[in-house]
């Protein structure tokens, strides 16, 4: 009885992931960095329903997709890899590699055990900044991932990394640190700046009266839902693209007991460091970067807009000359491309992570007059651009020129 219990819930977690005949599945775990539960997924193309006879308790896996390099998600700010969902099926109508989504220290599911807003001894010392992300995204990197892998050629294998907004920015300082790790990254809209550093605390926890009273008074505030739903409004091109679904979980996320000490930490801790002499300049570290390197940018995010993405360019210009750096733009999409988009992401990445050859000349990521996707909220349209071709109004290049 408990047995047909297990494949009845089984089966219930698999159909579901069933798209065009090819099925997929979405493995929630969990893994110990430092003593905090770190939540993360897992996912595997199978069999064809076809071919397993939609018996989905006995999909059967092909092990050569631990041979290709896999791709791992790295999420935007206040989410965790749920906002993924929509991009990881349509990732696995590429040539087969694994997908891995990890929610930082502080996001989504990933928590210190018996959380106490700051003051238990699991949160005692703990600084939730970048820097704090960039270790635990290496070392699951280094633990979790890599281990399953090897490159078909028998070399070490290593993983291309996909980020949102602050997703992209830590992207790029794991490859900077850790180039032997990366084998290439693609950076949707990614934040050129991250970690306040404000004045009076370091970050570590627990926070001094002042900066607590302050976190905890923004936080009540940002994690309402008609504050979620306006922020969603803005980052997204259109209110269609976004539900009650993704608003619930997202204010989800914020229900522990953990939070407020969370976001305070956020605020007051420090960017990242290119090197222990310098400060973290995000055009710095692009221009130190040795992975090939793909920027797409939703043309119609209000924050990281494509003049961000012009300035970027000029700094992966000073890279060798050997180095692949290439932009496209999606038209009808704003911050969150992953989730706006996930049709022209996904076929952009495929092409990209599948490519032995990268450069303009030899791969093609979008048809050369552009390329329109029909999602179930609009279409969007995809083209690849120049970075002379990217216009700058006068407010850009005032705001470029700050940042």
């Amino acid at each position: 009885m408990i047995r047909a219990l297990l494949d009845l819930l089984i089966l219930l977690t698999i159909l579901p992931c069933l798209r065009g005949g090819r099925s997929f599945v979405i493995e929630p775990k969990k893994w110990d960095f430092r003593g905090h539960d770190i939540a993360y997924e897992v996912s595997r193309r199978g069999m064809t329903s076809s071919e397993s006879q939609m018996n989905a308790t006995q999909l059967i896996f092909d092990d050569s997709d631990k041979k290709k390099d896999p791709i791992v998600l790295l999420n935007g700010f206040g989410v965790g890899s749920f906002h993924q969902h929509r991009l990881i099926p349509r990732l696995h109508d590429g040539d087969g590699r694994v997908v891995y989504g990890v929610d930082y220290l502080g996001q989504g599911k990933s928590w210190p055990r018996n959380c106490n807003d700051g003051r238990s001894e699991t949160e005692s010392g703990l600084r939730y900044c970048a820097d704090t992300w960039v270790e635990q995204l290496t070392q699951f990197i280094e633990e979790v991932v890599l281990p399953q892998h090897e490159s078909s050629d028998g070399s070490p294998a290593r993983v291309h990394l996909v980020g949102n907004s602050v997703g992209g920015h830590l992207a790029a300082h794991i490859a900077n640190r850790r180039p032997d790790l990366v084998a290439s990254i693609c950076l949707l809209n990614p934040t050129p700046v991250w970690g306040l550093n404000l004045f009076g605390w370091s970050g570590h926890l627990p926070a001094p009266l002042i900066p607590k009273a302050i976190g905890r008074y923004l936080f009540d505030r940002i994690r309402d839902l008609n504050t979620i739903e306006k922020y969603l409004a803005n980052a997204y091109a259109r209110r269609e693209a976004f539900d009650d679904e993704l608003m619930h979980q997202i204010r989800g996320c914020t229900l522990g007991m953990g939070g407020h000490a969370a976001f305070a930490s956020i605020l007051w801790s420090p960017p990242l460091k290119v090197s222990e002499d310098m400060k973290g300049d995000f055009q710095e570290c692009l221009s130190r970067l040795k992975c090939d390197v793909l920027l797409v940018f939703g043309k119609d995010d209000p924050w990281c807009k494509p003049a961000f993405a012009k300035k970027m360019l000029q700094a992966l210009e000073q890279r060798e000359p050997n180095r692949v750096h290439r932009y496209i733009e999606v038209e009808n999409c704003g911050h969150c491309p992953n989730h706006e988009a996930p049709q022209a992401v996904a076929k952009v990445v495929n092409a990209w992570v599948s490519a032995v050859d990268r450069s303009e000349n030899v791969l093609r990521l979008v048809d050369t007059n552009g390329e329109v996707f029909s999602e179930p909220w609009g279409e969007t349209a995809a083209r690849e651009i120049k970075e002379s071709e990217i216009d700058l109004t006068w407010l850009d290049k005032l705001a470029v020129t700050f940042v």
